[in-house]
């Protein structure tokens, strides 16, 4: 029998745009009541009302994963205002652009503090419960990039894999907990991370959208708890 995800609570971190506001729409529409975690308040507000119009509970919480003070705060805020996470969905990111020697030490360095730190944080903070719980589902969101580097993302290629590594020990501490840890790591996905202001000069037929890895969460997330798929990889099918 299929896992019923109806009625379970999923924290989900960049959940006002991209990748992160389409999962929390999609599992608003499964009726997963979620906490929504980024650093805009006026994009988690309409993804709120958004969410809640399926019926489902949402709460969202201002904080910049690279601070473990404030993931902290706003992982309290969402336990008291929806309970605790029975879903992670590790998402926020920053990317960056250049080779080797043009990307500064700084954006280096701040590239592992939201890409790594930031997974690192919010984990940390929402683990305890799913331990306590004896079970739970941790999607953290890595990229083609984490399975195999490339030119002009240094810093970016290296984030990733340390989440594809982070990913793979967690995953066999906690497996006895009925703890599900796993990576999707996507191609390029129409995102503004991805495409910028150009966004919506794209064709949506030949690049992969946000919503496809949203409905591919959810599918995971079904499968009987006995089962999970530890790693796994996107591609839009003809993008040229």
């Amino acid at each position: 029998m299929a896992q019923n995800v109806k009625g379970k609570i999923a924290y989900i971190t960049g959940a006002s745009s991209g990748i992160g506001r389409a999962t929390a729409i999609q599992f608003a529409k499964e009726g997963i009541h979620l906490g929504l975690i980024a650093r805009t308040e006026s994009k988690l507000k309409e993804v709120k009302e958004e969410a809640t119009s399926y019926g489902v509970k949402a709460s969202y919480a201002v904080a910049d994963i690279a601070s473990l003070e404030e993931v902290e705060k706003a992982v309290d805020d969402l336990k008291q205002h929806i309970g605790p996470a029975d879903i992670l969905v590790n998402n926020a990111a920053i990317g960056s652009n250049g080779s080797f020697l043009e990307i500064e030490p700084d954006e280096w360095k701040h590239t592992f503090e939201v890409n790594v730190f930031g997974t690192y944080h919010v984990t940390r903070t929402v683990l305890p419960h799913m331990i306590d719980n004896n079970q739970g589902d941790i999607i953290n969101i890595s990229s083609s990039n984490g399975l195999k580097g490339t030119a002009g993302s240094t810093s970016y290629s290296a984030s990733k894999f340390a989440i594809q590594g982070m990913t793979e020990a967690l995953m066999q501490e906690v497996r006895r907990q009925n703890i599900r840890v796993f990576t999707l790591n996507p191609s390029l996905v129409a995102t503004e991370l991805a495409f910028g202001a150009k966004l919506e000069e794209q064709d949506k037929e030949k690049y992969m959208q946000p919503e496809d890895i949203a409905e591919y969460m959810v599918s995971q997330l079904k499968l009987h708890p006995r089962i999970f798929i530890k790693q796994s990889l996107q591609w839009a099918t003809n993008p040229f």
